[in-house]
């Protein structure tokens, strides 16, 4: 059993109100539920910041729900992050640069929603140059080796605004979670 914080980054916006990445965290906490205890946050909604610390102090794994919007978090994400982790708490000075991390022996887990379509990813004559999700994802994954985190697999749902099919969204959500916390 594991301690499970899932953290949904959405940020409400006039032609994004959140239902897809809302959808994808219930699901996630219906199905890691079942063998592990899990908390949520979602930070359209406010949170304490010294709660939000102990959260992360109490799990095991972190996983940020979250939209991608101009190939990063929502602002209110980034703002989580900017207050949430703290020197002391997330990390301390080190002599060598990003070996301060104190989350050491926790892992964390990108499920992102992008308008993007999958094809964009791992295709040189593509828009991302061949490069992959998780090299997408670089400057997040850089943020959480900084604290000492290690990373799972990441999950993507592609081109959800021209083609929203949530029915195979929620199907490979859990075959992935399957996959991630099984191995």
């Amino acid at each position: 059993m594991k301690n499970i914080l899932i953290i949904n980054g959405h940020q409400k916006y006039d032609s994004s109100e959140g239902k897809l990445n809302q959808t994808l965290m219930d699901h996630m906490v219906r199905l890691l539920s079942e063998e592990n205890k899990v908390k949520t946050t979602s930070v359209q909604n406010g949170y304490t910041i010294s709660e939000e610390q102990e959260k992360f102090v109490w799990a095991d794994v972190v996983i940020y729900q979250t939209p991608i919007y101009w190939f990063s978090v929502p602002g209110l994400l980034k703002t989580y992050m900017d207050e949430v982790y703290a020197y002391g708490v997330f990390f301390t000075g080190s002599r060598k640069y990003g070996g301060g991390g104190l989350l050491t022996n926790k892992k964390y887990m990108f499920s992102t929603t992008w308008n993007a379509p999958e094809k964009a990813f791992n295709d040189p004559t593509q828009f991302f140059k061949g490069n992959s999700l998780e090299a997408a994802l670089y400057h997040l994954h850089s943020a959480h080796a900084f604290l000492g985190m290690e990373p799972l697999k990441s999950f993507a749902c592609y081109d959800v605004i021209k083609n929203p099919n949530i029915p195979q969204f929620m199907t490979d959500l859990a075959a992935h979670l399957k996959t991630v916390f099984h191995e």
